[in-house]
Formats: structure tokens, C-alpha cells, sequence
């Protein structure tokens, strides 16, 4: 293959044009050049450089897949030569599969690599097998056209990571277990864009042999575990243990047999000065240490909000501070023992924010454990996070937030302003890494409706230029769907994103619990009765969003990421319609019956507006939330175990006969009523709830 290597000062702005004309890669490499000219993908096969190891052939495999999709028909995957049209792949070291204790990044590291694509061919070039997965990433990403008329432009591409551990926690413990063919697909998912390391948290998700009574009906096994760890090598992505062994351990401690190994009766934090207990805490760490093979090991120690309630009486009075400390050394070293380099959480202005409070524990932290300082809003300054482990020259990875755990949709904006700023200033303090964080505590979310944010978190933390937030929907919907939804994708996901914005004015913070909240509480009502117009503007977006998902479900068939995004936009959808019909009805109470109505009145508009077995406000609302609650089944079962799906439902199911009941009380009241009845106050129909 000949490439140009030289670039005309005359020729820059033509350069800059057909950089413009062609895709936005995602994560965007670190240097890229096109020129003119193209490579037709018809007819290409994958060619090694020299004999192929599995690896090598996983990596051509990857490719030969992607471009048998485009093109419909099989790719082959060739012998060493250079006698077609190919593009080879050139792996001229031996570099790990994997991150190590001590990654490096730049544009000789482990993880670069060097991509050409010219009219007679392309190859990428790597250290290792993993910087040519890369590559293959990207060159599966710079595919223009369709079908056969498919070409790859011009173009070398120079890249490697801006930080050398590029993690995404998955919280496989409070809330709905996601299945192992679920787990393997968020690892595809993720290693597509370049993350390399995915966070397994587990409070007591995982088998522990000779604990059978922890989680019976909960749990990984550990074969299933070796599994998950297995598929991820694969895809160059370490499967790190994110364990806690401070607090959050209430799913043993609410067993008998170990009620009094926590500081409270049935509690959720360790008492470090109790012997069994440590007995039992270093067979579990001995155990997952042998289970997972990565060199680094997360053992939580974040939010300990017995420490100082209960935690330090019971350890003998000792204060918290030491307690703390003197614990998180005895895990460091019993992690060295294993050849493991420990990481913790560590909380600062967020949790228990232990290193506000104890400044000095900082300084007196065990040489080479790795601080994860975690904060998941949006802040202007996250230098106060960092400044303490910068001064005590502790290694760092921050810890940011995919807000999804907590709201009827993800809240996309949220999570990219976080990542952007956090990033932003740990990059001035030159941080190791960051582990992008997908809780589950309200034990309702649908993990794949946080996908996006899953992309973005694995993009922003590979690339150095700041992430385009402009066209970033743009861009991901490019990248995930075929042309004719990736239009209707993105602007689904800008009118979701909306949509959650305008929830969180109208209903107030945490719009998942709020959904579920009873629209005829007083104080809540007249909160609603101010925000009328914003909750139509919600629902506007929300039907907006999914007037488009269907549409590019239609023409995409993508049952992997669109229907729990729908289930979504039809649950805000179902929030707008719920307080907005509450805040009617309070207006029909306060200015349409009076005092004293007559019957005609009060079967007109309490019976015929409300409660009317056919299209009246409650039906409407009995008929939506049922029929969300099968697909939002679905949706549980294409990703999760049937683990907690009933609890989940159970919120579906009460909100059914919260309306269901209000419909009895409107129409007993009704048929009652004789001219000149006083009408009672609204407040009083109410299934059930607090009076005021």
C-alpha cells in the first residue's frame, strides 16, 4: 500500500472539508487524517501479517462479523499474504491482553495503535492484541454507505488511550440480577468503544463456599463467574471484584447466625474488632481473590454510617477514625498477600464523607492502595475530591455517576455533565482512571435504557478532546442503528432527555419514587396545580420520544436497546398524565361543584370526567399502567433473573388499585348523592395515605 505522508499548506482547508464529510468516530482518536479516495469493502478479506494467534483470529472474526452484516454475505478470513485486496493486520509485539498494576498510556503503549486505509487495502498495526481490537473497533466505525456500495475512505489514524483504565461498574446487587448472556452483552457493548474494564459489584451476589445460606436465591456461582471473566479477556476487558467488607453487608447480617457480627442487631456494617468475624472476612476475600484473576481488587469500605452510631462502642470504644483506618490497612495487607493491588471508595462531600471529617486519614493511607474518590453530580470544581490524595501522592481513579437509578428515564444529562467535569479535573491531577458507576438501588431500573450513557462514560474516558455533547445522539445513533432509525433514535433520546429535565421540575428529585406517589396528598396536589404546563410539556416530550422509537423499532428491529427506552417514555408519559389529571381534578372540586352541586353536576364531572367505566380520567389511567407493566415484564425478562421482577410488579399492581378504588369511592359517592348533598373536600376520596 502507498500512503502520502505530506500535507500542502494550501491543501488544509480541503483536508478540514472531507474531515467534516465523513463519520464522527466514537471515542474520537487522538490523531486522524483523511485524504481522497476510498476502499471498497466488497471483496476485501482479513490477511495477518505473520501466523495468527487465537487472539489475532478473534480480532479478524470481530471484523469478518461487522462486515458480513453490511454486506450480507460471508468475509473470509485469509492465510498470511499480500496477493488481494485486504486489510491486514500487523501485531508486532507481545504486549497483554489485559491492564496490569502499572498501565501506561501514549502512542507506544500497550493499548495503540496505527490504522491505514489506502485504494488498494488498509491494515492496523499494534503491540498487542488488544491495541489491534481496537483498531478493528474503529475501522468498523469508519464504514461509509450501505450494501455492496459500502467503502472505507482514505484515512491514518493514529491513537491510544488518554487513561489507561477505563472501568464501568455494574451494581449486580440491589437491585434485579442481570442474567450471564445479559452480563456478556454489556461487555460487548462496552469493549466496542474501548472501555477495558468491567466493575462485578457484588455485596453477596457471588457464591461463597461454605455460605449456603447467603443469598441462596440471589447469587453468581462461582463457574458462572470464571465465565463472565473468560468472555471479557476475549474483548480485552478485566473483570474486577467490586466487593464491600466494611458496610453494606446487611444481606448477611439479616441471618440469625450472624445477626451479632454487625455493631447493630441485623445491621449492615462489620465490627473489624470481632475475631469471627475477621475469620469470616478473610475466607471470603481468599476466595474471590482465587476467583478473579485481575491484579486489582475494589473492597468498597464507603458510606460506614454505623462506624460512629454503634460501630465504635461496640469495637470497645475505639474512635471511628482509627477504627476505620486500622481496618482498611488489615484488608491492604491481607490483598498483598494475594499479589493484589487494593482500591477503595472513598468518601469525600459525598457518603459518610469520612475524609472531611477526618482529614488526616489521607496521609496515613497504606503505600499503593488506590483511592476512589466518587461524586456523581454535576459540580463546578471537583478539585476539592482530589486535593487530599494529590497532597499525600495517593494513586487515584475517580468514581462518576450514570444516573439511572434513581429516575423514570436516565438522566443523560446529569451523567455527561458529571463525567465532563470530573474527568476535566482529574485529568489536571493526573488520575490512574475512572470506574463510570450503573447503580441499581431502586431496584427498577432497565440497565439497557442507560446504554447511551454507558457509550458515552466508555468514550470520554479513551479520548483526550472533551466529548461532543452537541451532536453526541447524533453520533451514538450513527454508530448503534442502521441509517434510515439512527435519525429517529437521536431524536428520541433528546426528546427522553427533555423529558426526564422537565420531570425533575415538575415532580421533584428521584422522578422513579415520585411516580409512584399519591397524586391526592395535599401539599403534592398543590405542587401540581403550579405545574400544569410543565407536566403537558413532559408529556408532549415523552410521546415525542416514543412516536420515534417506534418508528426506528420499525425499521431497525432492534429488540436490545429500544424497548426498555419505550417502556420508559411511556412511564413518564404515564407520570405527566397522572398529576395532571390529580391537579384537573382538584380544579373541577374547587371551581366547577361547590359546596353544594346539584346530582346532575356531580354525575357529570365526577362520574362522566372520572370515574365512567369507559374513557374516563381513571380508566385511562388503570389501562396505561397495566398495559406498561407488560411490557416493563418483558423488558425485566429479556435482561434479568425473575429475582425481585415481583417486587418490582407489586409497585405496578398498587397503582392499579389505587385507581381502581378511587373509581369505587367516585362512583359510590355519586350514585348516592341527592341534590344539595355538601360535597366533601377531594382529600377525602382518597384510597388511602396520611390525611392532613
Amino acid at each position: 500500500m502507498r500512503f502520502s505522508t505530506t500535507v500542502l499548506p494550501c491543501a488544509v482547508a480541503a483536508l478540514s472539508v472531507l474531515h467534516a464529510e465523513h463519520n464522527r468516530l466514537l471515542p474520537a482518536p487522538q490523531q486522524i487524517s483523511y485524504s481522497a479516495g476510498k476502499l471498497a469493502v466488497e471483496g476485501l478479506q482479513i490477511r495477518f501479517a505473520s501466523a495468527p494467534s487465537a487472539e489475532d483470529l478473534f480480532v479478524a472474526r470481530e471484523i469478518a462479523a461487522a462486515f458480513a452484516r453490511i454486506l450480507r454475505h460471508p468475509v473470509a478470513i485469509g492465510e498470511p499474504g499480500r496477493d488481494v485486496r485486504a486489510i491486514r493486520l500487523v501485531r508486532d509485539g507481545d504486549g497483554e491482553p489485559l491492564p496490569g498494576k502499572e498501565e501506561t498510556t501514549g502512542p507506544v503503549s500497550r493499548e495503540s495503535y496505527a490504522l491505514r486505509v489506502a485504494q488498494d487495502g488498509a491494515e492496523i498495526r499494534a503491540k498487542s492484541t488488544a491495541g489491534l481490537f481496537y483498531g478493528a473497533q474503529t475501522l468498523i466505525q469508519l464504514v461509509e454507505g450501505g450494501g455492496a456500495e459500502s467503502f472505507l475512505p482514505a484515512v491514518e489514524i493514529t491513537d491510544w488511550p488518554s487513561l489507561a483504565y477505563r472501568g464501568v461498574m455494574m451494581d449486580l446487587s440491589h437491585g434485579p440480577m442481570p442474567t450471564v448472556e445479559e452480563i456478556e452483552r454489556q461487555i460487548d457493548f462496552l469493549a466496542r468503544f474501548k472501555a477495558n474494564q468491567y466493575y462485578f459489584y457484588s455485596e453477596l451476589t457471588i457464591e461463597l463456599k461454605g455460605y449456603p445460606l447467603i443469598n441462596p436465591g440471589a447469587r453468581y456461582s462461582q463457574d458462572e463467574v470464571r465465565r463472565i471473566i473468560d468472555y471479557g479477556r476475549e474483548r480485552h476487558v478485566d473483570v474486577v471484584p467490586c466487593l464491600e467488607f466494611y458496610g453494606h453487608l446487611h444481606d448477611a447480617f439479616r441471618l440469625e447466625r450472624y445477626a451479632d457480627f454487625s455493631p447493630l442487631p441485623h445491621g449492615g456494617e462489620i465490627n473489624p474488632r470481632n475475631p469471627k468475624l475477621m475469620s469470616m472476612l478473610n475466607d471470603w476475600v481468599a476466595q474471590m481473590a482465587g476467583l478473579f484473576p485481575s491484579p486489582w481488587f475494589h473492597v468498597g469500605l464507603d458510606e460506614p454510617w454505623e462506624l460512629e452510631r454503634a460501630g465504635s462502642s461496640a469495637a470497645g470504644g475505639v474512635a471511628p477514625a482509627k477504627l476505620y483506618q486500622d481496618h482498611l490497612s488489615e484488608m491492604a495487607r491481607l490483598l498483598r498477600s494475594h499479589d493484589k493491588r487494593m482500591m477503595f471508595w472513598a468518601d469525600v462531600s459525598a457518603g459518610a464523607a469520612l475524609f472531611d471529617r477526618y482529614p488526616e486519614l489521607a496521609s496515613e493511607l497504606p503505600e499503593g492502595v488506590i483511592a476512589v474518590p466518587w461524586h456523581y453530580r454535576a459540580e463546578k470544581s471537583y478539585e476539592h475530591m482530589l486535593e487530599p490524595f494529590a497532597k499525600a501522592r495517593v494513586p487515584v481513579v475517580i468514581g462518576t455517576g450514570i444516573w439511572g437509578w434513581q429516575d423514570i428515564s436516565p438522566d443523560f444529562e446529569l451523567t455527561f455533565s458529571n463525567i465532563d467535569g470530573f474527568l476535566a479535573d482529574g485529568r489536571k491531577r493526573n488520575i490512574l482512571g475512572v470506574v463510570n458507576t450503573n447503580w441499581s438501588d431502586d431496584a427498577q431500573i432497565l440497565f439497557r435504557a442507560t446504554l447511551p450513557a454507558m457509550s458515552y462514560a466508555a468514550a470520554a474516558a479513551w479520548q483526550a478532546a472533551p466529548m461532543d455533547r452537541e451532536h453526541f445522539y447524533e453520533d451514538y445513533a450513527a454508530r448503534i442503528y442502521p441509517a434510515a432509525a439512527a435519525p429517529e433514535m437521536s431524536i428520541a433520546l433528546k426528546s427522553l432527555a427533555q423529558a426526564q429535565a422537565d420531570a425533575l421540575h415538575a415532580l421533584g428529585y428521584e422522578t422513579r419514587f415520585r411516580l409512584w406517589d399519591d397524586p391526592l396528598y395535599p401539599s403534592r396536589l398543590e405542587r401540581m396545580q403550579t405545574r400544569v404546563d410543565l407536566l403537558r410539556k413532559m408529556r408532549l416530550e415523552a410521546e415525542d420520544a416514543q412516536e420515534h422509537l417506534d418508528k426506528a423499532l420499525a425499521l431497525s428491529h432492534d429488540t436490545y436497546t429500544i424497548p426498555s427506552l419505550l417502556v420508559g417514555a411511556r412511564l413518564m408519559d404515564y407520570a405527566g398524565m397522572k398529576f395532571l389529571y390529580a391537579a384537573e381534578l382538584a380544579e373541577i372540586f374547587a371551581k366547577r361543584l361547590g359546596p353544594h352541586p346539584t346530582r346532575s353536576d356531580v354525575g357529570f364531572w365526577l362520574n362522566t370526567q372520572g370515574s365512567s367505566r369507559d374513557h374516563g380520567r381513571f380508566a385511562d389511567l388503570m389501562d396505561a399502567i397495566k398495559g406498561i407493566e407488560d411490557d416493563y415484564r418483558s423488558a425485566w425478562l429479556a435482561e434479568y433473573t425473575p429475582y425481585r421482577m415481583g417486587t418490582a410488579l407489586g409497585r405496578f399492581d398498587a397503582e392499579y388499585e389505587y385507581w381502581r378504588r378511587l373509581q369505587a369511592n367516585f362512583w359510590e359517592f355519586e350514585h348516592a348523592f341527592k341534590d344539595q348533598d355538601a360535597l366533601p373536600p377531594l382529600d377525602a376520596f382518597r384510597p388511602w395515605g396520611f390525611k392532613r
